[in-house]
């Protein structure tokens, strides 16, 4: 039997067969119907979508969407919306990857390169997942500061805790995940809808501001605030746990049952990054018609945003409701940012650990960084902190999104869907604008921090 699937590995391009599926317990654990309409259908599809937009929409995008809106006002929205059409494109690949070949993005990993090569790009991923779990940290942290005063050294060690919610949530099934990570969706979503409401913003100026202007590139910092965006916006990890969460589903096993998976798979995806695009467009439109308009242009810390918003608006509830969509975003990443977690150390290393056990590692790692920097630098030294995490997230991405393109676009891999030339184009375009926008972000950031 291992022969027969050493050879069929071989022959559909892959080093090694495939092995067990990532996060065994929910693998197709829930069935789609075979009869009934389109909608009911894609019902049974909804889910994995709204779980990869948590990561467009987690604390550390909120720094630079603040600070693009209160320096530049609207103009910096055409960046947003460009940036999570990349995100569609990229999710829908690794959707794809994972209802084709079987493999989440880590296992193709694995099966397709060098044992050497797949080790480098699983640490990268695993520094990766540390950065982001780092800006869920200080971003709950902060949000309980906040809201609660609790102070942001025992707000960082309550974030332990959240291990039991994933725990109890990952017993009863991934549907009700899917379900606290949509209600939470929801709640931020809702807080911002109020906020934009109360910051009454100038309407035919946001429209203007999703057309890309000139000045985006001939202006140095607004290019670097853009470029900030754009690695903020783009999650690594959301590729690999995108391309393993599709695989929850019962879809058959046949070639009309895969292509009817990946139309459902990517119409979810699409539709959860617009709600993304929506509350990263709104904390902008907010903190330009809040902050911009009234001359105040350097607010790049959130404490500070969530200070100025209540006199500015004239209502205490600006900011109470900046600071439960916040808390709201960073608990919604610390569900997601577990489960890819899981997926690339299984994918990778074959190694499988109890969730609560791989969310302790994880949350540790974020942890004592924060605590050290909290207790030597305060609040403004975690504020720092946030923008390296979001670096590292930036300086990793290539690495997840190359080999995502090359497998998709290779057809001993993929057989009759494989990427189309236009699509293969298009992909390589995305991929080649990431790898040096952010490389550009890190010699900016870099450079900046030497002088």
């Amino acid at each position: 039997m291992s022969d027969n699937f050493t050879e069929m590995a071989s022959e559909q391009g892959w080093r090694n067969p495939r092995t067990q599926p990532t996060m065994p317990e929910v693998y197709r654990s829930l069935k789609i119907p075979k009869t009934g309409s389109w909608f009911r259908k894609f019902l049974a599809f909804a889910g994995p979508g709204y779980l990869v937009a948590v990561g467009y929409m987690d604390p550390g995008n909120w720094a630079t969407d603040l600070a693009g809106g209160s320096l530049f006002g609207y103009t910096l929205l055409s960046v947003i919306l460009l940036s999570n059409l990349m995100a569609i494109l990229l999710q829908a690949l690794a959707g794809k990857l994972g209802i084709v070949t079987g493999r989440d993005l880590a296992q193709a990993c694995r099966d397709h390169y060098s044992k050497p090569v797949s080790m480098g790009l699983w640490a990268l991923c695993e520094l990766a997942i540390a950065a982001c779990d780092l800006a869920e940290v200080i971003g709950t942290a902060i949000a309980l500061n906040l809201l609660f005063g609790i102070p942001l050294m025992y707000g960082i060690i309550i974030t332990v805790l959240d291990v039991l919610v994933i725990l109890l949530l990952q017993h009863k099934g991934f549907r009700y995940i899917e379900a606290m990570v949509i209600t939470l969706i929801g709640t931020v979503g809702l807080c911002f809808v109020a906020e934009i409401v109360m910051s009454q913003p100038a309407v035919s100026e946001v429209f203007r501001g999703f057309v890309p202007s000139a000045e985006i590139i001939s202006n140095p910092t607004m290019l670097y605030i853009a470029i900030g965006i754009l690695g903020a916006t783009v999650m690594p990890h959301n590729l690999y746990l995108h391309s393993s969460i599709v695989q929850t589903r019962q879809f058959e096993q046949t070639e009309l049952g895969k292509r009817q998976a990946i139309r459902y798979t990517t119409a979810d995806s699409t539709i959860a990054l617009f709600f993304a695009l929506f509350i990263n467009a709104a904390i902008l439109i907010v903190s330009a018609a809040a902050f911009h308009s009234a001359g105040i242009l350097d607010v790049a810390e959130i404490g500070d945003a969530y200070n100025l918003l209540a006199p500015l608006l004239g209502s205490t509830m600006a900011s109470i409701l900046f600071g439960v969509a916040l808390l709201a975003a960073g608990q919604n990443s610390t569900l997601t940012g577990t489960m890819a977690g899981q997926i690339v150390m299984e994918g990778f290393l074959n190694i499988r650990l109890p969730a609560w056990l791989r969310r302790l590692i994880t949350r540790l790692i974020a942890i004592v960084p924060a605590v050290i920097v909290t207790a030597i630098a305060g609040e403004s030294g975690t504020a720092q902190l946030l923008i390296l995490s979001q670096v590292i997230l930036s300086l990793q991405l290539s690495f997840a999104v190359i080999p995502l393109v090359k497998f998709t676009s290779d057809k001993k891999k993929m057989g009759v869907f494989v990427n189309p030339l236009w699509l293969q184009i298009l992909a390589w375009a995305v991929a080649i604008v990431i790898a040096g926008l952010n490389l550009y972000l890190l010699y900016q950031t870099v450079a900046g921090w030497l002088n």
